[in-house]
């Protein structure tokens, strides 16, 4: 048993069917197919040549890691490769997702269970209206759930660093390593998201029938969406390097805060020292041997010591 369904006139009428029986089924011109692959084995890609008759060129790409974003054109079918993200633990996980498009059937091909199907299939089962629409709807519905994956992890990247700046202006920041942590998750999302664009847009190229006048609106909000997250990385993008120069620009005066302070400290010391210095000579002075020497000298110390505090105090030195 695998993760299928078959429509019939835009009615679903089976579900988790064997994907031995796909073939069967994809001879009645009147059913649309969808059936998922994960991490499949080399008899599945023999399936996927011989019964559907896709390309190898896009049969080996389903196979191959690390597909970037897009979408290939061949005479019978469309494939395309997507990736489907989830933010986690300061990370972006991400999941390549490759589909292949025929007339009356949509496949899937997963490289691992990261991706969860289920929200696709309750945007299948929350507009059944639109089947009729055929693989163009199952489409968009998978499109959808991946687009609104990409929106999430940036609005979670988004509110990461709104906290990070908060952060900032604390007596003990510490948010070096975590502004890296994010700078490369958000890399990470940039290179799935950003490619969705121009996906969206060739799929709404009138130079197939893939989508019809009922699911134009559908794929339309879609794009604005991808467009949407493409603009939230880009500011979040702007939000990091503003972070790490607000974080260099406050350690600065941290550390000139301190300079000021140490300096003022040592004036002060200074004061004492060089007195008690001119003091501790070889040689008489005013006062020598006599206790009202000793006393002057110990006013001197405490009186312009205190006033050297006050100077540097109403300087805001100290």
């Amino acid at each position: 048993m695998g993760r299928t369904r078959l429509y019939r006139n835009g009615e679903l009428v089976d579900q988790d069917f064997p994907v031995a029986d796909v073939a069967q089924h994809l001879q009645d011109q009147s059913t649309v197919v969808w059936f998922d692959l994960c991490a499949p084995s080399a008899a599945e890609a023999g399936l996927l040549r011989d019964e559907l008759g896709l390309h190898e060129l896009a049969i080996e790409d389903a196979f191959s890691e690390r597909q970037r974003p897009k979408v290939d054109r061949y005479p019978t079918h469309l494939f395309l490769s997507v990736y489907a993200v989830r933010y986690d633990q300061h990370e972006i996980k991400t999941c390549e997702v490759d589909v292949f498009v025929t007339r009356n059937a949509l496949v899937t091909v997963r490289e691992s269970e990261d991706y969860d199907l289920a929200g696709v299939e309750r945007r299948w089962d929350s507009a059944p209206a639109l089947a009729s629409s055929g693989v163009g709807f199952l489409l968009h519905g998978l499109l959808d759930d991946v687009v609104d994956g990409h929106y999430t992890a940036a609005q979670q990247l988004d509110d990461e660093i709104e906290a990070l700046e908060d952060r900032i202006y604390d007596e003990k920041p510490h948010v070096g390593r975590k502004a890296l942590q994010l700078r490369r998750a958000l890399v990470q999302l940039r290179r799935v998201a950003l490619p969705m664009r121009e996906v969206l847009g060739s799929l709404l190229h009138r130079e197939h029938d893939l989508v019809d006048d009922a699911m134009t609106p559908y794929y339309l909000d879609v794009k604005d969406h991808a467009l949407f997250t493409a603009e939230l990385t880009e500011s979040t993008r702007e939000m990091v390097t503003t972070l790490r120069e607000a974080e260099v620009a406050v350690q600065g005066n941290r550390l000139n805060s301190i300079m000021k302070k140490v300096t003022s400290w040592a004036a002060i010391i200074a004061v004492p020292t060089a007195i008690s210095g001119y003091y501790g000579m070889n040689v008489p002075y005013p006062g020598f041997e006599q206790r009202w020497g000793f006393w002057v000298a110990t006013l001197g110390i405490l009186g312009l010591s205190y006033l050297l505090y006050v100077m540097f105090k109403r300087r805001d030195w100290l």
